[in-house]
Formats: C-alpha cells, structure tokens, sequence
C-alpha cells in the first residue's frame, strides 16, 4: 500500500510503498478516507520524545470505513499511522462519525477539537457566564475554543495571541474580545479586558504568556495547560497560584470512555453548525508539502487523502 514513510528522526516522510496492516484480536483494519496533521505528529517524528520507530508510517488520526461505516480513529499501533490508505486501529479508540459530518470536519473534532472540548468540559466549568481567557487563540485549538467557550454559557470570551490577523478571525468567531501578545506588560493587556480577572483560561502556549495570564486570573480561577508553544517552562511563583487550580491535559490521558463521549459532543454540535473549523486538505502524493506546511504553524486543520 502507499504511504507517507518517516526513514529517520527528524525526516520529512516520503512517500512510498509500505508493508500492508494484518489484523489480529486486538486492532482490526481500517480503509482510511482522510488523515490527521498535528503538532504531535511532528513532535514524535522529530525525536525529542523519544528515537521514533523506523521506518514507520506518520499520523495518529484519521477518518475512515469500516464494516461499511465511517469512523474515526486514533493511536495506530507502531509501525503504522494514519497517512496511508489501510491502518489498523483499536476499536476502544474507534469512534461512530455522525451523518451530515464532513470528513475534514470529523477529523479537526478528532485531536484538536478534543483539545479545547474537554478542557472546558471536564476540567472548568464555563457554563453560568464565566469570563474565560482562551491563551493562544489563533491556531485551531484556540479558534476551537473560543466558539466552544461561548457555546457553553461563557459570558465573556478574550482571545489572546500574537497574530493580529488570525486573532481578528477569533473575533469573527466568537471572541468578545482580543489581546496581541508580546507587548512590554502582557498581564496588563490581559487585565484590561477583565476588570474582575479571569474565572477560566485555557492555555495553549505556556511559558511567559501563562504568567501574565496567571497575573490577570480571579481568585478560584482554573487554568488548563494543553500546549507548549511559548515554551516548556514557566517559573510559577506560589502565590501567583494560591487561590487556583491548575491543571495540565491530555487528552490521552483521560481513557477512552470519555474521548468517545466528548467526541460524540463535539462532532454533534459540528454536524449542526454551531462549531466551524477551516481545513485545508493534500493528497497522500504531497504528503511532504502537508508536513512542512504544519512545521510553518498554520492557522488551518491539515489533513491528507490517501
């Protein structure tokens, strides 16, 4: 079958024939229709998390058939990945796709709708009119969560990033209002669109954008840490934190019971217009153009056709 191939750690994969999927008890196989492309999936081919399987196939979701049914699925086993046109899948982390669903959309709900659902569902509370700050709201998590935010009862939704034109997008989405950060008093800026301080953020980016939001929260605020892009680490002073709760997601971490369910939430409310997502999709044969185009960090869910 083809497939998009990493040979070493940190690669661009090729694309090129690869070994077909044999079911066995635990995965069955599926013919994929569209797959994923995330910051992960760069993360875990680039080797610093680890020397990576090779040659393996890259991507960790997709939408596919099987039994004649659409699903979507997530975490192939080693050697396999979602950018090929079969993958073997684990039917717990294998879920039903609604009808009226694209299958762009089906994938964006996948990882990255999972990112800012579950956060926000799971974690904080949003619903009785809350002020929430979505930190890094101009990639498609954050876009994500700002329409989420505001679907669940938000009463103030600020989106926070360094693009002005993406964040102007995040308005158009649902953002009361928004905040360019990198600005010489972040916390400041951040302060300004809350008056009383935040009740929930969700942050994308950690590092230094954390801390100012931290600085502009209300006491009893939750903060959800789902990404690292401003940086791994940010020196949290004890008291900034008393008063809150901070927790770190993934959504791996939360079993597969509850990334079905939430799965089922997002793509429901999708299905019915109430949650929009852009997309850009590449064939399986440019399958390296789609991989740098994510390296560029688009403002766009990526996918790739088999």
């Amino acid at each position: 079958m083809r497939a998009a191939v990493l040979e070493a750690a940190g690669d661009t994969p090729k694309v090129r024939d690869f070994d077909e999927p044999q079911g066995d008890p635990h995965n069955e196989i599926v013919e994929v229709v569209l797959a994923g492309c995330n910051p992960v999936d760069l993360l875990l081919a680039s080797g610093k998390m680890g020397q990576p399987t090779t040659p393996s196939v890259v991507g960790r979701e997709g939408v596919g058939t099987l039994d004649g049914k659409r699903v979507y699925f997530n975490g192939p086993p080693d050697p396999f990945g979602s950018w090929a046109q079969r993958c073997p899948v684990d039917l717990a982390k294998t879920f039903p796709v609604p009808d009226g669903l694209d299958d762009d959309v089906a994938v964006a709900c996948g990882i990255a709708g999972l990112a800012a659902w579950l956060p926000l569902t799971r974690h904080a509370d949003v619903s009785h009119g809350e002020t929430v700050l979505i930190l890094g709201a101009t990639g498609v998590v954050g876009r994500v969560a700002v329409q989420v935010a505001k679907l669940l009862g938000a009463g103030r939704v600020v989106g926070a990033g360094r693009n002005p034109e993406a964040l102007e997008q995040a308005r158009d989405l649902g953002a009361d209002a928004t905040v360019q950060l990198g600005g010489d008093d972040d916390a400041a800026a951040l302060r300004r669109e809350a008056a009383d301080g935040y009740d929930v953020v969700l942050d994308l980016v950690y590092g230094k954008p954390f801390l100012a939001a931290l600085d502009a929260t209300a006491n009893g605020a939750t903060l959800v840490t789902v990404g690292e892009g401003a940086g791994p680490t940010a020196e949290v002073p004890f008291r900034a934190l008393t008063g809150r709760t901070h927790v770190g997601h993934l959504n791996d971490a939360m079993g597969a019971d509850v990334l079905r369910a939430g799965y089922a939430e997002i793509t429901k409310h999708a299905a019915e217009g109430r949650i929009r997502i852009d997309t850009r999709r590449y064939s399986l044969e440019e399958a390296p153009q789609a991989w740098r185009e994510q390296q560029s960090g688009p403002h766009v869910k990526i996918a790739v056709a088999p």
